[in-house]
């Protein structure tokens, strides 16, 4: 599955941005500082993505979740 494939459902961002495929949200990650990327959290939701990349199938829902619960991790969004 190439990595501009899109979400059922774009992933809402604080500010109102949203994230619409494997390769922005990748790309969102790669922004992060490094030891931030580091964390178990990061860590997961890359590892989905990349799965859902090379796989497809359920892997893009399990990438989607990976992302929201990367993100919900500090508390909620606004």
């Amino acid at each position: 599955m190439p990595w501009s494939t899109p979400f059922a459902d774009p992933i809402s961002l604080r500010g109102g941005r949203s994230l619409r495929t494997l390769q922005e949200a990748a790309d969102f990650i790669m922004k992060l500082p490094e030891a931030e990327q580091q964390e178990p959290r990061w860590q997961t939701a890359i590892e989905m993505l990349i799965n859902a990349a090379e796989t497809g199938g359920g892997w893009l829902l399990f990438a989607r979740i990976g992302m929201l619960r990367a993100l919900n991790a500090d508390g909620p969004r606004d």
